[in-house]
């Protein structure tokens, strides 16, 4: 049950000697939470702010709310004396959602949501419908190493200590130490269209921005191989003069971090930006304004959340009882169309078709390796562009499959 911010709380342990609280330190132990409550009572009437208590709630799952703040005065913070500093929560389904769906997260901070100045900072990640979910969030009072540290290690926490293998976020230097730090062992991709975005206030000085432009377009996006996107990279800055060029230059340098063919080892979730982030923000204009108070944030935050809840119970029941027809008649898309959510399954349809736009070139027989080249007819920004791929099979099955492939679309499309 949910206590009220001025109820007084009765028959709370007293301290020994309230003259002299000492400082929260890392580590500190406490036998219940009312003795929590009331060394954090007496440690602010000590430095001149009030504490009150509020007591956790129970989720969907009957699961307790992770709450997490931070305040006081350590390190640089020390000119924040009784400032709320940072807050991280997270609800029951949440954290159940994330054992489900918690592969790959985007982590993002552009979004101010109240009067406070303090960034909302939400943990995104996707479900099994396509559909955006919210994995926990902080409120921040500020974007340093620091703070994201803080952040990293609570939503950790609450997570039982289980990282993600893969993140994504913007190129923000302090948010790229927190995540080496808290998570060392987590795939950390940088939002491609954030980059790509910044391509035109880049390069719009050149003389030949507009073919700088298709030509790094084309490398980014067409490349398949780490060798093929270095040296047709290397081309470009050459034919264009583009040494002296120091964002070029750092992007390349960190070509691991954001190039797709450089990140494709890894799973995303078909993820590859933080706009599943800014979509989620975008969500939540609809309930709060910068005027919100932190108190009104997080009632709303409730009711935000369950418009989401509403909208995935919808997915759920038309996966359940509305058909879609295969496109072939491939007994993989039909054991697709079985397993699949609608949502997914109409994203695995359209791949299947898309093979039409791909055609064979060539083979080379080597010992027992086949290598078959395939090109792909494909449009980006209006214009249809090409691009070829090798394949590698390593059985003469294998050679047998790509051929009645290849039959296959050659008779379907005469």
């Amino acid at each position: 049950m949910e206590k009220n911010d001025d109820e007084a709380v009765s028959e709370e342990p007293e301290l020994e000697n309230r003259e002299n609280v000492e400082e929260p330190l890392v580590g500190m132990t406490f036998n219940n939470i009312d003795d929590i409550v009331v060394y954090y009572r007496e440690y602010g009437k000590q430095l001149g702010f009030p504490v009150r208590k509020r007591t956790s709630q129970k989720g969907d799952e009957g699961e307790l709310k992770y709450v997490t703040i931070s305040c006081g005065r350590e390190g640089k913070y020390k000119n924040q004396d009784g400032r709320l500093r940072n807050v991280f929560w997270a609800d029951a389904r949440s954290r159940a959602a994330y054992k489900e769906f918690g592969d790959v997260v985007m982590f993002d901070t552009t979004y101010l949501t109240n009067k406070y100045d303090m960034p909302f900072a939400p943990f995104v990640g996707v479900n099994h419908h396509g559909q955006s979910i919210l994995l926990g969030c902080g409120l921040i009072s500020s974007e340093d190493t620091d703070a994201f540290i803080w952040l990293f290690k609570s939503w950790l926490t609450c997570m039982h200590e289980h990282a993600p293998r893969g993140i994504i976020t913007d190129q923000d230097k302090a948010m790229k130490n927190a995540i080496e730090i808290i998570f060392p062992n987590t795939r950390h991709r940088w939002c491609l269209w954030h980059i790509m975005n910044k391509f035109p206030s880049k390069l719009n000085r050149y003389k030949q921005y507009e073919a700088i432009m298709y030509a790094l377009q084309s490398i980014v996006y067409g490349s398949l191989e780490k060798v093929e996107f270095e040296e047709g990279w290397d081309e470009i800055i050459e034919k264009y003069e583009l040494q002296h060029n120091e964002w070029l230059a750092g992007l390349y340098n960190e070509r691991q971090c954001w190039v797709p063919c450089f990140v494709k080892d890894s799973f995303w979730a078909g993820m590859s930006t933080t706009q599943r982030s800014e979509n989620m923000n975008a969500f939540f204009d609809d309930h709060v304004n910068s005027k919100t108070t932190l108190k009104q944030f997080v009632e709303q935050y409730e009711n935000a959340l369950k418009v989401k809840v509403e909208k995935e119970k919808q997915e759920d029941f038309k996966s359940s009882s509305i058909g879609f027809d295969c496109g072939t008649h491939y007994n993989m898309e039909k054991q697709a169309q079985e397993v699949y959510t609608i949502s997914k399954y109409k994203e695995f349809h359209e791949e299947l078709i898309g093979k039409m736009y791909c055609d064979y070139v060539s083979h080379k027989v080597n010992s027992a390796k086949f290598e078959y080249q395939i090109s792909e007819d494909f449009m980006m920004e209006g214009k249809k562009m090409k691009s070829s791929a090798i394949v590698t099979c390593l059985s003469l099955q294998a050679y047998y499959a790509v051929i009645q492939y290849m039959f296959f679309f050659a008779t379907t499309l005469t």
